[in-house]
């Protein structure tokens, strides 16, 4: 099914917003313990276990307006749900806490297959949106490749040394802009492996890597 189109402040408040949703709900029942089936849970779980069907809705909206998801937002949402249900059902905010690492060292862990058989499996995902020659694929993917790895230690170090708040604010904040930063630099960074499709030949790629 061909992807419909829709309004992009609209698609970015359904991608985005879920995760602006559980920042503002934790924030409000932090300090707040609620009891549930006779077990007591922290303020932090329980804005974790709202976040799940605020997540599940938006995608499905998405969906209905747009006719299909991406691979990586439906990864996202079954790490989403299975983290959340064992922080649930352990009583752990550790659980989820976790879900970021192995999301990013999936993705990391990804790459790296696609780059041990020489290919850039980002290339198959993004060509049509970034028309780029391939050694300027495997570049970008040895580099992404190395990023998601460096956001999965951080999130590691985070989690483990600093407290719940600072991990939610770095986590929903910090961690999402600095991959968005890095993607918008290797743009610029990787101009000359660019092709215009109007152009009857690719630009000559830089010198070094």
């Amino acid at each position: 099914m061909a992807e419909k189109k829709i309004n992009g402040v609209l698609k970015q408040v359904l991608e985005l917003g879920p995760t602006l949703a559980f920042f503002l709900i934790y924030l409000r029942i932090k300090d707040d313990s609620f009891t549930l089936g006779g077990i007591s849970y922290s303020g932090f779980i329980v804005a974790a276990l709202v976040f799940i069907p605020i997540l599940l809705a938006a995608m499905a909206v998405l969906w209905h307006l747009t006719g299909r998801l991406s691979r990586m937002q439906v990864f996202t949402a079954v790490m989403v749900i299975f983290f959340g249900g064992l922080t649930a059902w352990f009583n752990d905010e550790r659980f989820f806490k976790m879900k970021t690492t192995i999301v990013y060292g999936c993705m990391a862990g990804l790459l790296a297959i696609g780059l041990m058989r020489g290919q850039s499996w980002l290339q198959y995902v993004m060509a049509e949106m970034l028309p780029m020659q391939q050694e300027g694929w495997m570049r970008l993917t040895r580099r992404l490749t190395a990023m998601f790895v460096a956001l999965a230690v951080a999130n590691e170090f985070i989690w483990r040394t600093m407290s719940t708040e600072t991990w939610v604010k770095l986590e929903t904040f910090a961690l999402p802009a600095a991959l968005v930063l890095f993607l918008w630099w290797q743009i610029f960074a990787l101009q000359g492996f660019l092709i215009d499709p109007e152009a009857e030949e690719p630009a000559d790629p830089p010198a070094g890597g």
